[in-house]
């Protein structure tokens, strides 16, 4: 499914990760952009990408700008990205 409005969670505060959601038609793309993508960078497409599966979101652009974010930062921020893109207001449980 894709999503019908952009969205956005997170902040450039360091060891946080700023998500962007917008609609696209070709899949999940990602643009991230990270001191440590080199080291972390399919670490963190991973995580984002799975976390996008699991709310049923399967066409969108992300840009994803980190500073440094954990896994579970990471998945938090793309979580509420997704469901403000797809204008959920209860959390999703099952994601969790």
């Amino acid at each position: 499914m894709g999503i019908s409005k952009a969205a956005l969670a997170g902040t450039l505060e360091s060891s946080d990760i700023q998500i962007t959601l917008s609609p696209a038609a070709n899949g999940i793309q990602i643009e991230l952009t990270s001191a440590v993508a080199s080291q972390f960078g399919e670490q963190i497409k991973k995580v984002i990408t799975q976390t996008l599966q699991s709310l049923g979101i399967d066409n969108v652009a992300v840009k994803a700008v980190d500073k440094g974010a954990l896994d579970c930062v990471i998945k938090a921020r793309t979580i509420a990205a997704g469901q403000r893109a797809l204008g959920q207001k209860e959390p999703a449980w099952e994601v969790l």
